[in-house]
């Protein structure tokens, strides 16, 4: 089935997020979870946390383009030190990264209405203990939601 990826599809996927506890929702064209390739949107409205993670299966690196809105992706080292921001939004500047494995990551919703396409190799495998950062708070923890403003704050004077 052909799908258009439109400003109706967008608005929908991001209602979903808007009307979630953890204030994301994905919209995947790849038919399970278990399909060799994974496309996806993904919408994540401010205030959502994603934890810092890296993936270290060597298939699974991930590419990240934003179609809406405005996304913080925050870089790190293995001690938890930011290595790099960058702003990422659809006309601007930089509007995706490709973030290798084994790199340490996370993003922001920057705005209302944030949607990326995501690209990366399935199947869905949840994330192993070794692939969460030690340095981060989980999500839902004590002091996640200082965090992950302070990593919102890297992006408040662009």
């Amino acid at each position: 089935m052909t799908r258009f990826i439109d400003a109706a599809l967008l608005a929908a996927v991001s209602a979903d997020a808007r009307s979630r506890q953890r204030l994301r929702a994905n919209f995947n064209f790849h038919p399970a979870d278990d399909f060799p390739a994974h496309r996806l949107l993904n919408a994540i409205e401010p205030g959502s946390w994603l934890p810092p993670h890296r993936h270290l299966d060597p298939a699974k690196d991930e590419s990240i383009i934003v179609v809406a809105g405005a996304l913080g992706v925050v870089i790190f080292d293995d001690a938890g030190t930011v290595v790099t921001s960058r702003q990422l939004s659809p006309g601007g500047n930089c509007c995706g990264v490709d973030i290798p494995h084994g790199t340490w990551h996370t993003v922001v919703a920057l705005l209302p209405g944030t949607v990326i396409f995501e690209a990366k190799s399935g199947p869905y495998q949840p994330l192993l203990a070794e692939e969460l950062a030690p340095w981060a708070p989980a999500e839902g923890a004590p002091g996640a939601a200082d965090y992950a403003l302070s990593l919102r704050q890297l992006f408040s004077s662009r």
